[in-house]
């Protein structure tokens, strides 16, 4: 067991039987009262940032988390299959822990959080930042378009995936899409 004197940035705790990462955190010692801290922590199975006040040398439970390389083989209906990059063992996830989905070809590479404690479980499965995908289907520009001043058209790429993209791209051309966001990076 730990105590708020060992919270640093980036430590894993659970806090209320969830999983949360300490993203920020003050020690507050008033003139009058016992010290507190405050902190923000983000929740690892949905992303959110709560905001508590724990008292000075509350106990607390440090969680251990760990990251793996993963690489996606196919999917089916119940869910995508992932093999481990040194390991070779294969895990299966559900539909709902991979976002950005519809941006991940056979092949790609992952990296994916999981929580060793009290069972392990996989939190989340996250793409890089940019992938690399071609688009199959553009329809061509027309002259008179770029008067707006966002000159954009919707393509689909390899995958299925539809994204903004700027008029001069074409059918066949590779480009690099941001996974956070989903916009357009560059052609390659």
């Amino acid at each position: 067991m730990a105590t708020t004197a060992d919270f640093k940035n980036g430590l894993f705790i659970s806090y209320n039987g969830k999983p949360c990462q300490v993203v920020y955190f003050q020690h507050v010692k008033p003139g009058k009262g016992p010290a507190f801290v405050k902190t923000k922590l983000r929740n690892l199975e949905n992303g959110r940032i709560l905001e508590n006040t724990f008292t000075a040398g509350m106990k607390i439970d440090v969680i251990t988390v760990e990251r793996r390389p993963y690489q996606f083989l196919y999917s089916d209906e119940d869910g995508f299959n992932f093999m481990h990059e040194e390991t070779y063992e294969q895990i299966h996830l559900p539909h709902d822990v991979v976002e950005n989905s519809d941006l991940m070809k056979e092949g790609q590479h992952v990296e994916m959080m999981f929580v060793l404690e009290p069972e392990e479980r996989c939190l989340t499965c996250e793409l890089p930042t940019y992938v690399e995908l071609e688009v199959t289907y553009a329809e061509p520009a027309v002259k008179g378009n770029t008067a707006s001043t966002s000159a954009l058209k919707e393509v689909t790429l390899e995958t299925g995936a539809k994204v903004m993209v700027p008029l001069f791209i074409n059918q066949g051309e590779k480009i690099t899409v941001n996974t956070s966001d989903r916009s357009y990076g560059q052609r390659v």
